[in-house]
């Protein structure tokens, strides 16, 4: 299973975004499952409002299960807290810390981002670094 931001939704759908055809490519070059979350979905939503079948599009891609979505419960949220403590500095926003907190309890390394510039910052524990795709 593989981490996927709201970037790389937003740009599988909008045909306009600079990252598209790339991330289109990366789509189909992959072998495992793709899994976020609901702060990152709701991030790629308000994104895709500028068109209703952008965001039916997206709806369609969770509904295909193209993309699963990974359950928070407690401990998730009081990770998260901490972890947006940690990063304070960038800042971290609440999608990367729900990213982040998953990718540490399902011990998940690869995450499909166009946000290179914080995935490469953000140490999962006992994971070491991201493995960030596309790389």
């Amino acid at each position: 299973m593989m981490l996927v931001d709201a970037g790389p939704l937003i740009a599988l759908i909008h045909k306009d975004d600079a990252y598209h055809a790339r991330c289109v490519q990366v789509l189909r070059s992959l072998t495992e499952s793709l899994c976020t979350v609901w702060p990152a979905l709701t991030e790629a939503m308000y994104l895709l409002s500028f068109s209703w079948k952008a965001q039916e599009a997206l709806w369609e891609m969770v509904d295909r299960g193209v993309v699963e979505l990974a359950t928070l419960d407690e401990r998730d949220l009081s990770r998260m807290r901490e972890l947006m403590k940690k990063y304070r500095d960038l800042p971290m926003d609440l999608a990367d810390a729900a990213l982040v907190a998953v990718g540490e309890r399902e011990r998940i390394r690869r995450v499909f981002t166009l946000d290179r510039r914080d995935f490469e910052v953000y140490r999962p524990a006992k994971l070491g670094r991201f493995i960030i795709v596309p790389d």
